[in-house]
């Protein structure tokens, strides 16, 4: 059986163009005004939904997203609400994947067994676990796996062609590609580093291949997908969203359209590259 990232990534191979993935983190800034964004993404443009587990202390994350992050708790959110969150956007969407990307702890806190169990409930298609190497894989991703979720590992420029096997050994769904060195949202790979380093991976895996950390604008998302099989936004999401609170960190008027509106632009560049590998091809 098919999950829904597998059946996205074949459905825009067919459509021959890349794919929008975009990050947010559940209960950013509550849990109301998040839902309701994450609810019009697709309509956007948003082929694949990320959504962050708000955790204390994300090592890998920039500024933007921690800050998101600290929202989301302060607010209350919860893994628990967190699922529920998954669950009220399964009821109007059957279709868009979603995947939880966050850390081991809140996980392992909930218990394993039934983290599985309440997010294959929820309607979660996959897991980005940042922190669990796949020397732990039988902590979480061999249970993910068995238990019918895809399991996305992550890549980065250090992942040499010794490490790259191991790091793809039970990745399904897509490898995450990091572009930099360093966390999110603080700078930009070169589109010929990215070309390069997709080239390797391809010639690794026959697994989809998203690239992320460090885009922007529908300029540089046009530039991944001319190479990749989805660019990855994150921080710039979040950071519209920070954008749109005020001194008390309460939503303004207006919150969600900010956010669609980054969305819809950064849409249309990787689409704009779609119409760009046809003229060649």
């Amino acid at each position: 059986m098919t999950t829904r990232i597998e059946r996205r990534f074949a459905d825009l191979k067919a459509e021959g163009r890349a794919g929008l993935v975009v990050f947010v983190t559940a209960g950013d800034p509550d849990y109301a005004s998040a839902l309701d964004l994450v609810k019009a993404l697709p309509g956007a443009g948003a082929d694949v939904i990320e959504l962050g587990m708000p955790f204390t202390d994300p090592m890998a994350d920039g500024p933007a997203i921690q800050a998101s992050s600290l929202r989301a708790l302060k607010s209350g959110q919860t893994m628990k609400k967190t699922l529920a969150f998954v669950t009220e956007f399964r009821a109007s969407d059957q279709k868009t994947p979603i995947v939880l990307m966050g850390y081991y702890n809140p996980i392992y806190s909930y218990g394993v067994e039934a983290f599985l169990k309440d997010a294959l409930a929820a309607g979660v298609d996959g897991l980005i676990i940042v922190d669990l190497p796949p020397e732990e894989d039988t902590e979480l991703c061999l249970p993910a796996l068995e238990a019918g979720l895809n399991f996305i590992r992550l890549a980065t420029p250090t992942t040499d062609d010794q490490r790259l096997p191991k790091v793809l050994t039970n990745t399904s769904g897509f490898v995450y590609y990091v572009s930099i060195m360093g966390i999110t949202g603080t700078k930009s790979a070169s589109d010929a580093d990215i070309a390069k380093a997709v080239q390797r991976l391809k010639r690794h895996t026959d697994l989809p291949v998203a690239v992320g950390f460090g885009i922007k604008s529908a300029e540089q998302a046009r530039a991944v997908a001319q190479e990749a099989d989805a660019a990855v936004v994150g921080s710039a999401v979040v950071s519209r969203i920070a954008d749109s609170l005020d001194a008390n960190g309460k939503p303004k008027a207006g919150l969600k359209e900010h956010v669609l509106e980054l969305v819809r632009d950064l849409a249309g560049g990787v689409r704009a590259a779609a119409k760009q590998r046809s003229a060649v091809a």
